[in-house]
């Protein structure tokens, strides 16, 4: 067993990265940095692509928060608040955060596609796809 002081680097090119793993309508989700690709405890990490003039379904991603890093295009983050949705608008080079089991979607109203690089707080991509962001997801 190698001591934590001593462990490899993992490199996982861009070409690599894996469509293998929890996906919404509407969008491509690419995972390069997980327990599966890397033997990650903590994190997890990888792209979301969305189309031009698309938007994802409703989602949440469970007890995980999630951190996201505009690189091309103007995606919109929609969520509820009071009853309402709410829209925020990015581009190139902003970040945003999603607290924990927050209902959003991604809506791209552009004609060239958004991406975006997602860092979460566990080693895999959880992924509840949900009716709607005003409708509370079934118990029971």
């Amino acid at each position: 067993m190698t001591d934590p002081w001593h462990q490899p680097i993992r490199h996982v090119r861009a070409t690599e990265l894996s469509g293998d793993t929890g996906q919404t309508p509407g969008m491509s989700r690419r995972e390069a940095i997980s327990g599966r690709t890397v033997g990650a405890e903590r994190v997890w990490m990888g792209q979301t692509h969305v189309a031009p003039h698309t938007s994802s379904g409703d989602h949440h991603h469970g007890d995980s928060e999630t951190a996201i890093h505009v690189l091309r295009g103007h995606p919109v983050f929609v969520f509820a608040r009071d009853g309402a949705e709410v829209r925020v608008e990015t581009g190139p080079g902003d970040y945003v955060f999603v607290p924990p089991f927050v209902p959003h979607r991604e809506e791209n109203p552009a004609d060239t596609e958004a991406v975006v690089v997602i860092a979460r707080s566990s080693q895999e991509a959880v992924v509840v796809n949900l009716p709607g962001l005003l409708t509370p997801p079934a118990t029971g």
